[in-house]
């Protein structure tokens, strides 16, 4: 029998990464993301490209417009899926580069809805159908700006401090249960949208941050991550992958050429 995994903000970056990755390796894959235009659009590149995939083959590929946001969304999402072996919790974001001072607290609320909050909802809706798997698997995408903070990066340090702890409370709590839990921590990854979202679409200052680094981190890389945690035997459970580029010694420290 094949797996099923879940893989939120799918539409784009390392969602979308994962959710081809997920798919090579063999599992059904629920991609669920807000951009639907966007979503199809993956879910016919994975069907096209990866052999036995699409909406009705062996291994089933099935797009699911989410609002990580919304409860109602996220109860859809869970009443759309018959079964859910791995959920990875990658929709999020970075809004902004403010000071604690100039902070925009709209901006950072958001920040904690979705990349806090957006977790804990996809998390509670299907972690039922990952107990009921015998073998489920919950891999949260957080950011080492979860563990060491910079300067500019405050609402996002804590949104994402925040996903490290549900993370490991989560697998503190669900230690009698056949339920893995996984924490993702990248560092600098160049994926199309990040930078321009935490900029407001200024393609000038979205630049900024990959300046001069020579092989900063893709999508692909953290899927592989990804992959490679939820494919490990049932009894062994990866804590939690730190993954940066080689010229990156921090969060705040980059060899730039």
């Amino acid at each position: 029998m094949r797996k099923t995994a879940v893989v939120t903000g799918a539409s784009s970056g390392i969602g979308a990464a994962t959710a081809r990755r997920l798919a090579a390796e063999g599992f059904n894959v629920v991609l669920a993301a807000r951009r639907r235009d966007r979503l199809d659009a993956v879910a016919k590149e994975i069907a096209e490209s990866v052999p036995g995939a699409g909406p009705t083959g062996a291994g089933k590929v099935m797009p699911v417009t989410l609002d990580v946001t919304s409860q109602e969304s996220v109860d859809a999402l869970a009443d759309a899926v018959s079964a859910c072996h791995v959920l990875v919790n990658n929709a999020g974001g970075a809004l902004g580069l403010d000071t604690v001072a100039t902070a925009d607290l709209d901006e950072w609320r958001a920040m904690y809805d979705s990349n806090v909050l957006g977790l804990v909802r996809v998390t509670q809706a299907l972690l039922p159908k990952l107990i009921e798997s015998g073998d489920g698997h919950v891999v949260n995408i957080t950011s080492l700006a979860g563990h060491v903070p910079y300067e500019g990066g405050g609402g996002y340090n804590a949104a994402k401090f925040a996903a490290y702890a549900v993370n490991d409370v989560l697998r503190l709590e669900l230690v009698a249960e056949p339920v893995r839990v996984t924490e993702i921590a990248p560092g600098l990854v160049k994926t199309e949208e990040f930078s321009l979202v935490r900029f407001h679409g200024d393609e000038e200052k979205a630049a900024k941050p990959y300046e001069g680094v020579p092989d900063p981190l893709v999508a692909d890389d953290v899927a592989d991550c990804v992959a490679w945690a939820v494919t490990r035997p049932a009894h062994v459970n990866i804590d939690r992958i730190d993954v940066q580029p080689r010229v990156q010694a921090a969060p705040h420290k980059l060899h730039r050429e």
